[in-house]
């Protein structure tokens, strides 16, 4: 993929391939967020990291577009290492998608650089919604009981 350029997803026949890291400290929730992601037509999971060290040198290693994130995490929470990667990465996009139904902590995640942030508890609803929106570089937020919102 020498020819690709950086932060532009490739184009693949007609659609446009979205490479997606996941971040995630459960196996489990990494399976289930991949299940949902790939069965979209020209999304593709390139890689998964367990925290957010590892997801740095994933981010680093793979060149995805977007990434989606948690927040509470071992070794370096999903905020430092969002902070981290705007600086690494500027052009990756990044998605939070964890269990902290906060308007203070979505703010938190807004300002370390995330352009979307998403509750787990509402990933089947909300996932490939908010995917398709930070990856056209958009604002996507969604809290419980609150309707998602595409900004900007």
């Amino acid at each position: 993929m020498a020819n690709r350029l950086v932060g532009l997803p490739e184009r693949n026949g007609n659609c446009m391939t979205i490479r997606i890291l996941l971040v995630d400290d459960h196996p489990v929730v990494r399976h289930g967020l991949k299940t949902l992601l790939e069965g979209r037509s020209g999304w593709e999971v390139i890689g998964e990291a367990s925290d957010g060290a590892e997801a740095l040198e994933k981010a680093k290693d793979l060149n995805p577009d977007v990434m989606v994130l948690d927040i509470t995490m071992p070794k370096m929470n999903g905020l430092e290492a969002c902070r981290l990667l705007r600086r690494q990465a500027p052009q990756l996009e990044i998605l939070f998608v964890t269990q902290h139904d906060s308007p203070q902590m979505m703010r938190e995640a807004l300002d370390a650089g995330a352009r979307g942030y998403v509750v787990k508890s509402n990933a089947a609803r909300d996932l490939l919604a908010a995917v398709e929106a930070v990856s056209q570089h958009r604002v996507f937020t969604a809290l419980n009981g609150r309707d998602a919102a595409g900004l900007r």
